[in-house]
């Protein structure tokens, strides 16, 4: 298996193509119209949990006809942005989700042609190839049966997957000095960066 990260040759950060629209883009929260969203759920603290993100995403209707997130994938979602390990996710954390997720959904639709709501194994490997990554046949039999029912994917388990793929891509390239695809773990060590996907 070799990678080259997350968002491989001509995608931006987390994968969004370049040109990608990027909602949001002014200069105060206030004026920001995905500040409606993130404040209708956001505590006092300013600050949301997986839960209130779950209610945040179903509420702007972000997955469009897709079935709405499930807490799990939103708890992905925080986690993924948790710089501050506080376990919920600040307005600029949500705006740049909200980035990935468009750039996210339009990949997806891009590669279910038949507009059936799910991907075929075929399609989900030509995404995880778009995207940069070069799985061997074995890693992408995993990814398949891990994230499939009766082999078609949902939107909701792909961008779950394309999370777990950063963050797991992330934590081996920090272990990776050299960038040859080889990292040595204590087991604590390795422990802890399949716990904290």
């Amino acid at each position: 298996m070799s990678y080259q990260g997350y968002g491989g040759p001509g995608m931006g950060q987390f994968g969004a193509a370049p040109g990608a629209p990027v909602m949001g883009g002014f200069p105060g929260q206030a004026q920001d119209p995905l500040y409606v969203y993130f404040s209708a759920v956001a505590g006092q603290d300013g600050q949301i949990s997986a839960e209130e993100l779950q209610q945040c995403l179903t509420q702007s209707n972000i997955s469009g006809g897709y079935k709405p997130f499930n807490l799990e994938t939103c708890r992905l979602m925080v986690n993924m942005l948790d710089r501050d390990f506080s376990h919920t996710m600040g307005f600029n954390e949500f705006k740049e989700l909200w980035s990935v997720l468009n750039a996210w959904k339009q990949n997806f639709m891009s590669i279910d042609r038949d507009r059936s709501g799910t991907v075929d194994p075929q399609e989900m490997n030509q995404a995880i190839v778009s995207m940069g990554y070069r799985l061997s046949s074995q890693g992408m039999n995993g990814i398949i049966k891990r994230y499939s029912t009766h082999g078609k994917i949902t939107f909701d388990d792909y961008v779950a997957c394309f999370i777990k793929l950063r963050t797991l891509t992330d934590l081996f390239r920090r272990r990776d000095q050299a960038q040859q695809g080889v990292a040595s773990f204590q087991y604590d060590d390795f422990i802890q960066c399949t716990m904290s996907t």
